[in-house]
């Protein structure tokens, strides 16, 4: 069974920064990232990485965040600059293993204040 242990989440003023990171074990990564999900929203996705590097960002992730890999640790981070309100959210961990089964964290909370 696949766990997965996310931190980093808090309070942070307009133009901040936070990185979240979430650590895995109990299988093999093919892919890993992050989601959020908004009040009233739906899930949506921020950005994914896969074992081999290959990465996919949101349009609203874009030249503001960064996800990283240790495939060797089983963790990915993602690094959030230039931080806005709307981008307040929970933010969940997402992990495919290699046999193709999806697993979700069980979410950190990322406040952004004005």
């Amino acid at each position: 069974q696949v766990q997965l242990v996310e931190s980093g989440g808090g309070l942070v003023q307009a133009g901040g920064t936070l990185r979240l990171s979430c650590a895995a074990s109990g299988s093999i990564f093919s892919t890993m990232g992050w989601y959020r999900q908004a009040p009233g929203k739906q899930r949506e996705l921020v950005t994914t990485i896969t074992r081999g590097g290959i990465i996919n960002y949101a349009d609203s992730a874009k030249g503001r965040f960064t996800i990283s890999r240790d495939n060797a640790k089983n963790t990915v981070y993602l690094q959030m600059n230039s931080l806005k309100p709307e981008d307040t959210a929970v933010y969940f961990c997402y992990y495919r293993s290699i046999y193709l089964r999806d697993y979700w964290g069980q979410g950190t909370q990322v406040t952004v204040s004005s």
